[in-house]
C-alpha cells in the first residue's frame, strides 16, 4: 500500500549537467519534476542516484542547469556520522536550546538565552515524541556509542524529521533495521506532510511509493506507482524491444538475401547479352545501346537493394539501442556434498542439520551477531564454514580484487585465483580493479569469493545483513546464488521479502 498523499515540498531539475572532477560525466542535460508524495529514485550501483541527492540537497553544485527545491531539505545519508560521545540531544541539534531552557528555568533573565530558545520552548517534548514514534528509548542524554546501527539509523531521521523539512532526502534508510524500526518508519513516512525522495534496495519500501523514478545511463524516467508496476512496464517494453530486434534482423537477412539474388539476376541478364552479342544475333549498335542501357539499370537496381540492406541495418541497429544490457548475471557458486542428517552446528541455542536454510531475526542488539561469534569461537561449527560479515572490510583496499584473493589465500596459484574469481563475476580485466574502486555489491562478490575459495569446500555458509548497500539488481543476483547453494545457510537479514527469496526453511528468533 503506497504511503500517504504529501502537500508541501517540491523538487524540479532543469537542464541539469554534473561531471566529476577527472571529467567522467554522471548527468547531462537532465530535467524532471519530482510529484508530491513518496517517490523513489532506483537504478543500478553506481549510476549516480547519491550523487542526485547531494545535488537536490545543495552539497554539490551542478555545471549547468538549475535545481530549485521549495522550502526547507534535509538529508538522512546511507552512513550517518556522529561522535560516539555525543548525546542524543546532540545529534538531534537541540543541546543548545535544551541547554539555554534550563539556565532559563533556573532564573536566567539573558537575552541570548531566550533567543537561542525562540519558538522552540517545547522541543525537549517534541523530541522525546519522535524518539517514541520511531521506536527509540526516549532519553535525550544516551550516547551515541551505546546505540546499534540501526537505532543510529533511526536517530539520524528523527533529527531530520524534529526540523519538520518541506524535502526530505533518504539513502538506503532501512540498513540496519530490524523488523519494529522498518514498521516505525514506513509509519513516519506516511505521516510526513512533505515531499519524499528516497533510495532504497528494499523491495517492502519501495511497494509503498507513489512514484517511481528511474534513473538510467544519465536520463530519467517517472513512472505512478510502486516498484512492481514499473518492473512490469519495463519487461513488457522490454520483451517489444527484444521482438523489434528479431523483426529487424529477420528483415535484415530478408533484405541481404534480396541483394544477393538481384545480384544473380544482374549477372545472368550480362551474360545472356555478352553471349548474344558474341553470337551476333543482333547488330553491334543495337547491341551497345542496350548494353549501356542495362548498365544504368543494373546500376540502379545494385544501388536500390544495397539502400534497403543499409535501412534495415539502420533499423536492427535502432531497436539494439532500445534493449538494455543490465540483466542479472549469475554468480557460480561451489556445491559442497552436505548428507541431510549431518550434524552442522550443534548448540543449546541453535542446531542445524544438513543442508538447512535457517534465518536468525530479532531486534537490533538483541545479539544475532554475538551468537554466531560464539558459536565459532565455542567450536560449536562441526563442519567447514564460510563467513561473510556485516561490515566488509580490505586490509589493503589498494589491493586488486586478483591481488586481493592471492593475498588471503597463498596456496592458491595465480590460475587458481583468476579462475575462482570469474565464478564470482570477475572475468578478465575486472579482476585488476582496484578494491577501493568497487561498488557495494562487487565488495560483496569479493568477500564471498574470498569465503569460499578454501580446501575443503565449505559446507556452511554464514551471511551477516548481506544487502546492506546492494541495489535490487545486486541483491536478485545474490538471491540466485543462495538458491543455487546446496550447502547449508545460516542468514541474518532484517529484510523479509530477501529471506521469502532464497527460500529459508526455518525462522530463530533471538531475544
Amino acid at each position: 500500500m503506497a504511503l500517504s498523499l504529501h502537500l508541501s515540498g517540491s523538487i524540479t531539475l532543469s537542464g541539469v549537467s554534473f561531471a566529476w572532477p577527472d571529467g567522467t560525466t554522471v548527468f547531462d542535460d537532465l530535467s524532471m519534476s519530482v510529484p508530491p508524495g513518496v517517490s523513489s529514485l532506483v537504478g543500478a550501483n553506481g549510476v549516480g542516484k547519491t550523487t542526485l541527492l547531494q545535488l537536490i540537497l545543495g552539497a554539490l553544485s551542478p555545471r549547468t542547469g538549475s535545481i530549485s527545491v521549495s522550502g526547507e531539505c534535509a538529508l538522512v545519508p546511507q552512513h550517518p556520522q556522529a561522535h560516539v560521545d555525543d548525546t542524543v540531544a546532540d545529534v538531534l541539534g537541540i543541546a543548545p536550546t535544551r541547554n539555554a531552557l534550563r539556565r532559563i528555568e533556573s532564573g536566567s533573565v539573558q537575552p541570548d538565552d531566550y533567543d537561542t530558545v525562540g519558538d522552540d520552548w517545547d522541543v525537549e517534548e517534541r523530541a522525546l515524541a519522535q524518539l517514541s514514534a520511531l521506536g527509540l528509548v526516549a532519553d535525550l542524554d544516551r550516547t551515541v556509542g551505546t546505540l546499534s546501527g540501526g537505532e543510529s539509523t533511526m536517530l539520524a531521521i528523527a533529527a531530520r524529521l524534529l526540523r519538520r523539512p518541506d524535502v526530505l532526502l533518504l539513502d538506503e534508510p532501512t540498513n540496519n533495521l530490524d523488523t519494529d524500526s522498518r514498521t516505525a518508519l514506513f509509519d513516519a513516512l506516511g505521516a510526513f506532510s512533505g515531499t519524499v525522495l528516497l533510495v532504497s534496495h528494499d523491495l517492502e519500501l519501495l511497494e509503498r511509493v507513489d512514484t517511481t523514478i528511474e534513473l538510467y545511463r544519465g536520463r530519467v524516467r517517472l513512472f505512478g506507482g510502486p516498484y512492481t508496476l514499473y518492473r512490469e512496464f519495463l519487461d513488457t517494453e522490454q520483451a517489444a524491444a527484444e521482438a523489434a530486434v528479431a523483426n529487424a534482423a529477420g528483415d535484415l537477412r530478408a533484405q541481404k538475401r534480396d541483394l544477393a539474388d538481384a545480384q544473380i539476376t544482374l549477372d545472368r541478364r550480362a551474360r545472356t547479352a555478352a553471349k548474344a552479342e558474341r553470337e551476333k544475333r543482333v547488330p553491334k549498335i543495337v547491341a551497345h545501346g542496350r548494353r549501356n542501357a542495362a548498365q544504368v539499370s543494373a546500376g540502379k537496381y545494385r544501388t536500390s537493394h544495397r539502400e534497403d540492406v543499409a535501412a534495415a541495418a539502420g533499423r536492427l541497429e535502432a531497436a539494439r539501442a532500445d534493449v538494455r544490457d543490465d540483466r542479472t548475471a549469475r554468480i557460480s557458486m561451489p556445491e559442497p556434498d552436505l548428507a541431510t542428517h549431518a550434524q552442522v552446528i550443534a548448540d543449546d541455542r541453535l542446531r542445524i542439520d544438513g543442508p538447512e536454510r535457517v534465518a536468525l531475526v530479532g531486534a537490533n542488539g538483541s545479539g544475532k551477531t554475538t551468537l554466531i561469534t560464539d558459536l565459532i569461537a565455542g567450536d560449536r561449527i562441526l563442519v567447514p564454514y564460510a563467513l561473510v560479515p556485516q561490515r566488509i572490510a580490505f586490509v589493503e583496499s589498494s589491493r586488486t580484487v586478483a591481488q586481493n584473493l592471492s593475498a588471503t589465500h597463498p596456496d592458491a596459484t595465480a590460475q587458481q585465483v583468476r579462475a575462482h574469481l570469474a565464478r564470482f563475476l570477475f572475468r578478465g580485466n575486472a579482476g585488476d580493479r582496484a578494491l577501493a574502486e568497487l561498488s557495494g555489491g562487487e565488495r560483496l562478490r569479493v568477500a564471498l569469493a574470498s569465503a569460499l575459495l578454501t580446501d575443503p569446500t565449505p559446507k556452511l555458509l554464514i551471511l551477516d545483513e548481506p544487502t546492506n548497500n546492494l541495489d535490487i539488481d545486486t541483491t536478485e543476483e545474490l538471491v540466485s546464488a543462495l538458491r543455487d547453494w546446496t550447502g547449508a545457510l545460516l542468514l541474518v537479514s532484517h529484510d523479509p521479502g530477501f529471506r521469502d527469496r532464497v527460500g529459508i526453511d526455518r525462522t530463530v528468533r533471538i531475544g
